[in-house]
Formats: structure tokens, sequence, C-alpha cells
């Protein structure tokens, strides 16, 4: 795939291929045991993914995770399939992220706060394309749900800067979609991220009604 077409290549995998097999009459501290040592081998990939310029040993995985390899192989029979469960909790934790900002901090703050959690899943997402390509290849993973999504939670940031007077109302989410990854397009051969920064700035600040300051 060529540099210009990644950003635009947002695909989620299915949830059937994200969901942990429980072994057959596994009790409650099992299932809860199990799932810690899910939760920490998908910590522990998104970590080294993130960081390596070369394939990344399961192995390290496993043991940053606090486990054996068998563990890591009992939940995760293939590097694809861990691959794609640490793409699925990155786009869970960026969608999910915009209802609990707009909690805490004003929509415009909140929108600023989130383009960078969005900044960061994308930068794991290229840490991890040569892997998931065999999944958009295979099918298991389906096309266009992760832009739905990420549009979606754009447009809820939005719909609470209209309501408090922060944000424009002629304003499609689609559009910030795509200003969005214009500006990690632009910038995903730089190692500056003062000017991913600086980017993102701009786009809050076109996204304000005019005369707003």
């Amino acid at each position: 795939m060529s540099p210009d077409q990644e950003p635009t290549s947002d695909q989620e995998p299915t949830p059937a291929a994200d969901r942990p097999r429980q072994p057959a009459g596994a009790g409650r501290p099992l299932r809860a045991h199990a799932r810690r040592n899910r939760e920490n081998l998908v910590a522990a990939a998104r970590a080294a993914f993130t960081a390596a310029d070369d394939t990344v040993p399961l192995e390290g995985i496993a043991r940053d995770a606090g486990v054996g390899i068998g563990t890591l192989y009992r939940h995760f029979p293939t590097r694809e399939a861990l691959v794609e469960a640490v793409y699925a909790a990155e786009l869970d934790n960026v969608t999910d992220s915009a209802p609990a900002l707009l909690d805490k901090l004003p929509p415009e703050q909140a929108l600023r706060a989130w383009m960078e959690r969005y900044a960061a899943f994308v930068a794991t997402k290229r840490a991890m394309l040569n892997t998931l390509h065999s999944g958009w290849a295979s099918g298991r993973l389906t096309t266009a749900a992760t832009r739905e999504r990420i549009t979606a939670a754009i447009g809820a940031l939005l719909a609470e800067g209209v309501r408090a007077g922060s944000l424009r109302a002629d304003v499609e989410a689609d559009d910030v979609t795509a200003m969005l990854l214009g500006v990690f397009l632009s910038t995903a051969a730089d190692d500056e991220p003062e000017r991913t920064g600086r980017l993102l700035d701009l786009v809050v600040d076109a996204l304000r009604p005019h005369g707003h300051s």
C-alpha cells in the first residue's frame, strides 16, 4: 500500500475475532485471571509494536506481560490474532474516550484532547500495518467501520461544541475526519510530534465560529 493510502485504510476487526475463548467449565476466578492475562498481553503488545522498527518477538511480549509463551498462544494462536486484538482495543479506547473527555472538559478542549488520542491510534496502526494487511486480505477485518466510528466520535464532540457556542454548526463530522487524516498523512515521515500538535491546533482554529477566540 502506498503512503498516501495508509490513513484511509481504516478498518475494524470483527467482534468475533477479538473475543477470547474460555475453556469449558471454567469458574469465575479462572475467567478473571484469563481476562487479566489477555489485557496484559494486549497492553504489552501495543507498547512493543509501537516502539519497534523490526518484527517483535512474541516471547518478549509474553515476558513483558508477565506470562509464559504458552499463555500467549492460548489467547492468540497467531501473530495476526494478537495484532488484530491490539487494533480492536486501540479503536475502542479512542472512540470510547470522547464521552469521558466531554465529562471533564469544555467541548473545544475535549475535541483537541481527543485528537491527540486519535493521533496515537494512527501511530499504533502504522506500526502494525504489515501484519494487518493479511487480515484485510483474508476478510477477517471489515472495511469502513473504523472510519464510521471515528466520525461518530467527532460528531458527538462537535455537537456539544455547537450547543456551547464554541464550535461551528456548519461543519460535517466526516470533513473533520478527512482533515485529521490529512494531518497524519503529511506528518507520517516526521519524528516531530510538535509539528503534528501545531497542525491539530490549526484544525481546531478552523472549527471555531467566526469571531470566536
